[in-house]
Parts: structure tokens; C-alpha cells; sequence
């Protein structure tokens, strides 16, 4: 019988002993073999633009977020190229609220002043528009309604007539939120019709009716009157469809998608990686950070390794860029250990 020295390698097995730690001994070696890297070239910085003069109200529920009049942009957009944060995506918070959210496509409107007040301040940051009506209407859904439901049909024209607007403004992306059936079609023949055959759209093709939306909510103003969103915003049990969704969108002329949220879907985030050979963003949503920066704050946590760690986990899941409001503290860190 074989007898082993229990000081050699393989003296459990006999065979050699698969040393995986020695790539794991120095930073610098940790650094050589590491297979998924952020940057801050990743992140994409949500602002929220209200209208009115010298606002800049800090948002309860979100620490470090503001709500901005134009007047205040100027410095945000410098500490965003500071940190090398490379575009925006804007949200608006109107004055004016109707039924059918006409301040969303309106040629004045606070998201079509923002672009071109950004346009004019910082020429250089791609500049991505939300387009949905939830924010403008005076009952916080994403639509039209009708007996008491967003009508599907009825939503298309005022979304795709924003999503024109936005496009006219100098946006460099529109991106629809809504989740309504055929809105990536409409805003397709409404950009092209306008002239704008060169505006890519970036769909949040996977939107799940999620809890953790609630401080953003609170950030734009746009928490529905009464019922929820689950008639269009997929439901969290679900995964193949929103390959399907993906899909439909992709064939309805998106050019880029969003999986929203993210922490909680980085299968879905994997499993759309797999399936389509896109850009794909993933939405790292206001209730994710609300949570981050809760917990650090009663110092239950390392705020900067958490953050860092869960960005990695997006892009390690398969996300080509990450919208966050961790942005610059996330890019600043990252700076910093370069």
C-alpha cells in the first residue's frame, strides 16, 4: 500500500494539489488576474431637473440626490466630468400636471430645457432622456387612463410625441420606461418621421413591477394616485419573459436595453447577456442605494466596498454599463485606486 508524506502535494490525493491561492497572494497579482473590472467610463448619473429658480433640494429618502433647477446644473455637470462620469440620464419634475401629461412632450418643458441647457454647458455628455408620462400626469400613471386603467393604444402617440421632442432638443438617447406594448415601434417611426433617424432608443425592455422604486418615487413626484403598476411592469416571478420582451423590443427597432432593477435580476441581466448580442444597461435603482446608504449611515457597513462590490456584480453579470446613483462617489473611489 502506498504510503503518502502529508508534507508533499498531492498527499490527499495523489495527484498534484491545484494551488488556486497563488493567484490570490498580492494586490498586484490579484489585480493582474482579475477578470471583471469597473470604471467610471461604466456609470451613467440619473439627475432630476425641476422647474423653478436656485433649487436645490436634497431628496429625504435619498441621501447625496438632489432635485436641480437649470440654474443649479452647471456644477453637477462639472463634478460628473470631474469624476470621468461620461453622460446623464434626465428625469423632469414639472409645476403643471394634466390627465394626459402633455408637460412631457411640451417644446419647453423642463426635459427639453435640461437637454439643451446641458448642450450648452457640457457638449461633451451624452445626455439619455426618460420617456414616460408618470411624472407629468396628475395621477402618477405612465399613460392614458381610461375607466380607471392605462389605456394601452391611447399612451403610444403622447410617448412617442415626447420621445420626438426629446430628440429635437439634442438628446443623445431616448429612453422609454413606460413599458407599454408597441411603444418602441411608435417612437421608432416618430423619431424617423421627425428627421431623427440617428437617435438610438435605449428600452428599459425589462421592468419588473418592483418594491424597490419607492424613494424614486418620492425624487420625481410620480407615485400613482391610487392602484400599482403591475398591469404593465413585468412581475418579479418571472425570467423567460423578459427575454421575450427583449426581444419584441429588438425587433421593434431598440437599439440598446435596460434590466431594471438590477441587484435583484442579475439573472435576468445573465440571461439577457446569453441571449442577445446588445449593449446592455443595468439599473441600479433608488431603493438600492436608499438601502446602501441607510445601513452605512448607522455604521452597519463599509459604504465603499459594498458599492463597489455590488457595481462589480452588475457588470460581472453580464451589463455593459450601469446607470447609478452611486455614480460619482463610485467613480471618485475608483480614481482614487488607480
Amino acid at each position: 500500500m502506498r504510503t503518502l508524506d502529508p508534507t508533499r502535494e498531492g498527499a490527499i490525493t495523489g495527484a498534484p494539489i491545484r494551488r488556486t491561492r497563488r493567484l490570490r497572494r498580492s494586490p498586484a497579482v490579484r489585480t493582474f488576474v482579475r477578470e471583471t473590472r469597473l470604471q467610471p467610463a461604466d456609470f451613467i448619473a440619473p439627475l432630476f431637473v425641476i422647474e423653478g429658480d436656485d433649487i436645490r433640494h436634497e431628496i429625504p429618502s435619498m441621501p447625496g440626490q438632489f432635485q436641480l433647477s437649470l440654474d443649479r446644473l452647471e456644477p453637477e455637470l462639472n463634478a460628473l466630468r470631474e469624476a470621468r462620469i461620461p453622460g446623464v440620464l434626465l428625469f423632469g419634475v414639472p409645476r403643471h400636471k394634466d390627465a394626459i401629461g402633455s408637460g412631457a412632450f411640451a417644446p419647453d418643458g423642463i426635459v427639453q430645457e435640461a437637454v439643451r441647457r446641458i448642450r450648452l454647458l457640457a457638449p461633451g455628455m451624452l445626455v439619455i432622456t426618460d420617456v414616460c408620462a408618470c411624472e407629468y400626469t396628475d395621477h402618477g400613471h405612465c399613460g392614458v387612463l381610461v375607466d380607471g386603467e392605462v389605456d394601452n393604444d391611447q399612451t403610444l402617440p403622447l410617448l412617442a410625441r415626447t420621445a420626438a421632442s426629446h430628440a429635437g432638443a439634442g438628446a443623445d438617447i431616448v429612453a422609454p420606461s413606460d413599458m407599454m406594448d408597441g411603444r418602441v415601434a411608435a417612437i421608432r417611426r416618430a423619431l424617423d418621421e421627425a428627421g431623427h433617424h440617428a437617435t438610438p432608443i435605449m428600452s428599459y425592455a425589462a421592468k419588473y413591477a418592483s418594491a424597490y422604486y419607492g424613494p424614486f418615487r418620492d425624487a420625481a413626484g410620480s407615485a400613482p394616485a391610487f392602484g400599482d403598476r403591475r398591469s404593465h411592469q413585468m412581475d418579479p416571478g418571472n425570467a423567460r419573459e423578459a427575454l421575450r420582451e427583449i426581444a419584441i423590443d429588438l425587433d421593434e427597432g431598440a437599439d440598446l436595453i435596460i434590466v431594471k432593477p438590477a441587484l435583484s435580476y442579475l439573472d435576468i441581466i445573465r440571461a439577457a447577456r446569453d441571449a442577445f448580442d446588445i449593449p446592455i444597461t443595468a439599473y441600479n435603482v433608488s431603493g438600492e442605494y436608499a438601502m446602501v446608504k441607510a445601513a452605512a449611515r448607522m455604521g452597519w457597513i463599509d459604504e465603499r466596498r459594498i458599492v463597489l462590490e455590488t457595481l462589480l456584480s452588475m457588470k460581472r453579470a453580464g451589463a455593459d454599463r450601469i446607470i447609478t446613483y452611486h455614480a460619482k462617489e463610485a467613480a471618485r473611489w475608483l480614481l482614487e485606486d488607480a
